[in-house]
């Protein structure tokens, strides 16, 4: 690994921890490509941003680079070629070509976007991109921005820590690993023509559904994996008897979580994990109470630092055994793919994602609508996820479907009017 110091030139970075996996099952379909979009109050100016783009070309020279193979794993490598940027008008969160950039910048009407492989980097690491990008932009277009409003100066020269796989700097050995779950239920809907994937946005009050969770004494992300929870027990009950006979009965949730802020990394690249909060159907039927109280003890349980070092042993440890190392990449590929099923998508039912509550300067703030979260298209078992991020008093729900059924949709928010929330839908091509 050859990281640059003043001027990016050539260098390779081994894949993080995170990263490794998504080579081996990366299709079409299955883009692991996820989306952070802001919606600004004025249209995009074609020219403001190009030279925005122009100017903080150089300050992320770890998001410059293309996916290579090697005989053990693949690399990332520097490339010499001009940030993509696009008119935003096809489906959302698609692959990336063999020999470019693994992240674009998309822009139409008032809404600017990036999209962004996790093989390059988690959404925190797209959302200060995005942040920096659209600090430049505004001050392209004659708004004053302070110096306190700068996130990543484009003059700067990038911290050798944001180059960091930070998973290895923290990993711990003689760790015991995290046990295998069981297998959990997943929606029995069919699966929509290619190109399967569509998105529908819901815009809520902010400062409505906080002081719900905070009637129930829970956080927002605590209160919403408990919504998803109960409608994906709604579904399963509504199964008929034969059909349930043949699922699986846990029910789980895959909530990422930033590990930043548990450990001290300046990283833009992968370093989050995930707690799966659930539910046992085997147990009978669970009040939404009962569910809120189980998903609030199990996040805060999953999210301690010691069980944290449980799951980052686990998957930083295996890649260090010389008998993994030694598998040649053909083969790693294969067996990556299988644990992709086997150990990750089996043992959950969905994916919640929340960015949390975007703050910043005033300056900025008037500029900005709302910010939209679009996590990649779920694979053929999960079938729908969903993105939440929070700006002033709106937070968007961001619904990622790959099925012709809207009924979790539907069941999710008929729950959040009939606690008396006002919901708006909008779609990625309506925003």
């Amino acid at each position: 690994m050859n990281i640059p110091g003043e001027k990016a030139e050539n260098f390779w970075l081994p894949l993080d921890n995170a990263a490794k996996i998504f080579p081996a099952v990366i299709t079409d379909e299955l883009t692991a490509v996820f989306r952070i979009s802001v919606v600004l109050n004025n249209r995009i100016n074609i020219r403001n941003l190009l030279l925005a783009v122009d100017a903080i070309k150089d300050r992320f020279p770890y998001y410059q680079v293309r996916l290579k193979k090697g005989f053990f794993w693949y690399y990332l490598e520097y490339a010499d070629l001009e940030m993509p940027v696009e008119f935003d008008c096809r489906t959302p969160c698609r692959n990336f070509t063999k020999d470019g950039f693994l992240f674009r910048i998309l822009a139409v009407k008032n809404r600017l976007s990036v999209e962004f492989s996790h093989i390059l980097t988690d959404g925190s690491g797209a959302f200060e991109f995005l942040k920096s990008l659209l600090i430049i932009y505004l001050k392209e277009g004659g708004i004053k921005i302070p110096e306190k409003c700068y996130f990543h100066r484009p003059d700067e020269i990038a911290h050798e820590e944001e180059f960091e796989d930070s998973y290895s700097r923290y990993f711990k050995v003689d760790i015991p690993p995290m046990l295998k779950q069981s297998k959990a239920f997943h929606l029995p809907f069919s699966l929509n023509d290619i190109p399967r994937f569509d998105v529908l946005n819901a815009i809520i009050s902010k400062d409505e559904i906080k002081a719900m969770a905070d009637g129930k004494d829970v956080n927002i992300t605590v209160y919403l994996t408990a919504v998803y929870l109960f409608v994906l027990q709604e579904v399963y009950q509504d199964m008929k008897i034969k059909s349930r006979y043949w699922k699986d009965k846990w029910i789980r949730l895959q909530v990422p979580i930033d590990l930043r802020k548990i450990y001290q990394s300046k990283s833009m690249r992968n370093f989050s994990l995930y707690v799966m909060p659930g539910i046992d159907m085997r147990l009978g039927h669970y009040s939404f109470d009962e569910i809120i109280k189980t998903v609030f003890h199990q996040m805060q349980l999953e999210t301690d630092e010691k069980l944290v070092n449980k799951n980052i042993a686990r998957n930083v440890g295996s890649e260090k055994k010389l008998l993994v190392r030694s598998i040649p990449l053909f083969l790693k590929s294969f067996i990556l793919s299988v644990k992709y099923y086997s150990l990750g998508t089996s043992q959950y039912s969905g994916v919640l994602t929340n960015l949390g509550n975007v703050i910043l300067p005033a300056e900025i703030n008037k500029c900005i609508k709302y910010f939209i979260v679009t996590p990649p298209p779920p694979n053929k078992k999960l079938k729908v996820n969903c993105g939440i991020i929070g700006f002033k008093d709106n937070l968007i729900l961001s619904f990622g479907n790959i099925t012709k059924s809207k009924e979790l949709e539907k069941r999710f928010l008929k729950f959040l009017v009939d606690q008396g929330l006002k919901v708006k839908l909008t779609t990625y091509k309506t925003d």
